[in-house]
């Protein structure tokens, strides 16, 4: 436990060094953090505690995991509470952190400053703010004059319209009416995204005693892992909110009634579109097993009938419009290097080019992205008319196979994507293999997080942090003990009473 503390406080010193921040923060009002951010030895060396904190949360989290896998008599009995217990011990030194290892938290603060100015944040990217639209607002940092709470936002994105949806717009611009100050703003919206968190630690364990896996191994699995700890919980990005609703809603559907589920469901796409393919297994799972088509297709037909209608009537509620529709083709402005798609029809091209076919720019990458999107509606409708019904363990398998092909075929794949994932999957009869990997796959993409957008140009920074990663993620996952650790948590089985 203390050794995850540790490591969050590492991740919090060091993140202070590497992050983004606004230049006129009373942070580097005194010269110290500035001087130290300034210096290539002194970023190399916030760099390197990130790192080191990020080791320090793995390494707990393995053996907290490995703890709960393992345990019997009393200890089993309190490992859930001991679970939920360390997520909140280990969250609470990144609470007042600025965004990590991404300016998205920035953008979520101005862009809730935008709605709650008047400015139609899909409409205005936040350089609107610069107009001195903000200054008759009270501010008690006197920081309205709408510039601070735009310097810290990625330039790639300050000319764009948001894609996220009206409820997430909306708790952005009720924090915008009572402060401007960009760090409190963010803060709010870390805030935000740990009641994702929350949502988590109630509906995972339910989910898991529908499939009769371990309760406890599997919130640990979600809610502590270096993946979460990296991406949701330090860079705050409204992925976890998303998912947090996302499990909630299939919980909610199953058991209380499919229509709040749906409702619940709708909110969670809301924040992000993504977050309405949960709605399928709540479809799935709440008619009668083995359905005649006609009874699928009705209850498909009223889920996605509720959805639609709350979804649309959030634009109106909090009178943010639909425009965040058109602005869906954002994100795709942008190649990232996780996209498979992406990459496959980026090799397409260069392979075009060097054989001189005169295509145009991006061709072959614009039509495998199309596929990809055709290839994900194909695989939610595939499940959504074949997979099994009125079967629980069923509805998870269906949302994590449906959520796992968005990842793997979406145009555009950050680090924080994979969010969606863990609560389905750690939530199933996975074998050890299959477990094995998952638990590789969150260390990996939770400690490579500090390499991602935040250090864009800084090459001896990116050195640095690849070589450390090279000694930490072997003795993390590949020395004898390591794998003896991995294998232990993947071999357990602790059948849950239905």
């Amino acid at each position: 436990m203390t050794r995850g503390v540790a490591g969050s406080f590492l991740v919090l010193i060091g993140g202070l060094g590497v992050s983004t921040l606004p230049p006129s923060s009373p942070l580097l009002q005194s010269g110290m953090l500035d001087a130290i951010r300034g210096a290539q030895a002194g970023r190399m060396s916030a760099l390197f505690l990130v790192l080191a904190g990020l080791g320090l949360l793995a390494s707990a989290w393995l053996a907290l995991c490995r703890h709960v896998a393992q345990a019997v008599g009393e200890d089993r009995r309190d490992a859930l509470d001991l679970v939920r217990f360390a997520a909140m011990v280990w969250s609470a030194p990144l609470v007042l952190a600025p965004p990590l290892f991404s300016r998205d938290g920035w953008s979520y603060a101005a862009q809730g400053m935008l709605a709650r100015v008047g400015l139609s944040p899909y409409e205005h990217g936040p350089s609107s703010l610069l107009g001195r639209h903000t200054s008759t607002l009270f501010d008690q940092y006197q920081l309205q004059s709408g510039e601070p709470i735009v310097q810290a936002v990625d330039p790639m994105w300050a000319d764009t319209p948001t894609p996220y949806g009206p409820l997430h717009v909306w708790l952005g611009e009720v924090g915008a009416g009572l402060t401007g100050n960009p760090w409190v703003l963010v803060v709010g919206h870390r805030v935000i995204a740990l009641a994702g968190l929350v949502l988590l630690a109630w509906a995972v364990p339910r989910l898991a005693q529908w499939t009769g896996v371990n309760p406890a191994l599997a919130s640990a699995l979600v809610l502590l892992s270096p993946l979460m700890m990296a991406n949701g919980v330090g860079g705050l990005h409204n992925d976890l909110l998303m998912v947090g609703l996302m499990a909630a809603a299939l919980v909610v559907g199953v058991e209380r009634h499919w229509a709040w589920g749906t409702a619940i469901g709708a909110l969670a796409a809301a924040v992000k579109v993504p977050g309405g393919l949960v709605c399928i297994g709540i479809a799935l799972a709440t008619v009668p097993a083995g359905a005649a088509l006609a009874v699928r297709l009705k209850r498909l037909a009223a889920v996605a009938a509720t959805a639609v209608a709350v979804l649309l009537g959030l634009g109106v509620v909090t009178g943010l419009g639909h425009g965040w529709i058109g602005a869906l083709t954002v994100p795709g402005t942008i190649t990232t290097p996780l996209s498979i798609t992406s990459l496959a029809g980026g090799v397409l091209d260069w392979v075009a080019l060097q054989l001189g076919l005169g295509l145009p720019q991006a061709t072959f990458r614009d039509f495998v992205r199309g596929l990809g999107l055709v290839g994900i509606v194909g695989v939610a409708a595939g499940v959504a008319l074949r997979w099994r019904t009125g079967d629980r363990a069923a509805a998870v398998g269906a949302v994590a196979t449906v959520t796992a092909a968005f990842v793997v075929l979406c145009p555009v794949v950050h680090l924080w994507y994979f969010l969606v994932l863990p609560p389905f999957f750690a939530t199933l009869q996975l074998g050890r293999t299959a477990l094995s990997a998952l638990i590789a796959v969150s260390v990996i993409l939770g400690m490579v997080a500090p390499l991602d957008s935040s250090l864009h140009g800084a090459y001896y920074a990116i050195v640095l942090g690849c070589m450390t990663l090279g000694v930490l993620l072997p003795v993390i996952l590949l020395t004898r003990g390591a794998r003896e650790q991995i294998d232990r948590i993947a071999s357990s089985r602790w059948p849950v009473l239905q």
